[in-house]
């Protein structure tokens, strides 16, 4: 079972930076209403147990019902806004970002080994 944190209020966003300081966390945004959002979010879920990345938070954020929380992710990260959207955050810092069918664990995991 992948452990999803929801992502519902902006103050959770200097937590992620807290607690990427001594452990990775993982942010994914994503779309209710797009099915390629809904494939990459079930493609985590299906790869998650074999990942390698059980020392990681992962944040799941609803980028329909909190889009300004979609809009300070991309300002204080640094990164351009997409969907779906995966975020590494290590040290206070984005390290490694992916989008739509760019999404792969395996990537995450070498990034979060660096």
């Amino acid at each position: 079972m992948t452990p999803w944190q929801p992502l519902t209020q902006a103050e959770q966003l200097s937590e992620i930076v807290r607690e990427s300081a001594g452990q990775p966390v993982i942010v994914f945004k994503h779309s209710t209403t797009c099915s390629i959002s809904a494939m990459a979010k079930s493609k985590i879920e299906r790869q998650w147990a074999d990942a390698g990345l059980e020392n990681a938070k992962l944040y799941y954020l609803d980028l329909l019902n909190y889009r300004p929380i979609s809009q300070e992710l991309a300002q204080q990260f640094k990164v351009q806004h997409e969907s779906p959207q995966l975020l590494l955050i290590q040290d206070g810092a984005c390290t490694y970002h992916a989008s739509h069918n760019g999404i792969r664990l395996s990537d995450v995991k070498q990034a979060a080994a660096k």
